[in-house]
């Protein structure tokens, strides 16, 4: 015999009338009528050839075949229940497993420091945090999320954008010694200058330099770069040890601002951004575990 839908509602509503004691508040619990209820045991009986119950006018008794075929199936109804229930409370309680795919960048210099916070807000949650520079197929390797730097390419994951981080040209005081300072972003075309790019993860390309400001076109700029890294921390030990002009992300980067050992080389360009975008497989019933580290790494965007 398979087991269909109507099987399990069938042993649902006999469990509901063993419970009761008769058909009417078997009815009342599970909002169907009485012949309805009625109905649903007939069905239930044809379907596995037994009588269930002997029935009057006043009283309905389970006869032998059918107190076995109970003590059978309560607890397959009862581990039935659990399961669904603790699928439930899945939706509304932040515990379990979360496997994230996160962008080392941010990784290590916003979401790192401020991560125990967060752990001890879900005291039953285990994280798995990868960090790695690609994407690569989320749902395929088992992901709840992503956190990744970039314009995400056209998919079914859902794209949530967290944050547009400026994009610095910057160079050392020693490398501007050397070499001079460029006055306008054309500067670095020309030979004198050296420059390094980062290379772009998902196309495997270096990364276009753009320039943009209020009322003006788009810039592009061709630079006279010999160096092409894929390492946040090589590319700005290589533009502060005056090596080279490099383009980095408005992150981590204000103390070495503030004490000179950086310089931002076109101020009067300040409107090129990149964003911060979340990932994830469905917009329909997230479940609480990722909508809770979703609302933490939307404050520390916001702070």
């Amino acid at each position: 015999m398979s087991f269909d839908a109507s099987l399990a509602s069938g042993m649902g509503v006999f469990s509901a009338v063993v419970d009761g004691g008769s058909f009417v508040r078997a009815a009342e619990a599970l909002e169907l009528t009485p012949s309805g209820v009625s109905r649903a045991i007939a069905r239930l009986e044809k379907r596995l050839g037994i009588r269930l119950f002997d029935r009057t006018t006043r009283t309905v008794t389970l006869t032998d075949e059918g107190r076995r075929f109970h003590g059978e199936i309560a607890p397959l109804l009862a581990s039935l229940e659990e399961a669904a229930n603790s699928a439930s409370t899945s939706a509304t309680q932040v515990r379990g497993r979360l496997r994230v795919n996160m962008d080392p960048y941010f990784s290590r210099l916003i979401l790192g420091p401020k991560l125990g916070q967060f752990m001890a807000r879900h005291p039953e949650l285990y994280l798995e945090l990868q960090t790695r520079d690609q994407l690569g197929d989320m749902v395929a390797e088992g992901f709840d999320l992503a956190v990744r730097f970039g314009h995400p390419q056209s998919s079914s994951l859902v794209a949530r954008k967290l944050l547009e981080v400026r994009v610095l040209t910057l160079a050392s005081p020693a490398y501007l010694k050397r070499h001079g300072r460029p006055l306008a972003p054309l500067d670095m075309e020309d030979e004198r200058h050296v420059c390094v790019q980062f290379r772009d993860p998902q196309t495997a390309r270096p990364f276009g330099w753009e320039f943009h400001r209020p009322g003006r076109a788009v810039l592009h700029v061709q630079p006279h770069c010999r160096l092409l890294v894929n390492d946040v921390g090589t590319l700005h030990s290589v533009c502060e040890s005056g090596q080279a002009i490099a383009q980095v992300l408005d992150l981590g980067i204000a103390p070495a601002l503030a004490d000179g050992r950086l310089v931002e080389l076109f101020p009067d360009w300040p409107d090129e951004r990149f964003p911060l975008y979340a990932l994830y497989p469905s917009r329909h019933l997230p479940a609480a575990k990722v909508r809770a580290f979703l609302a933490f790494v939307s404050e520390l965007c916001d702070g």
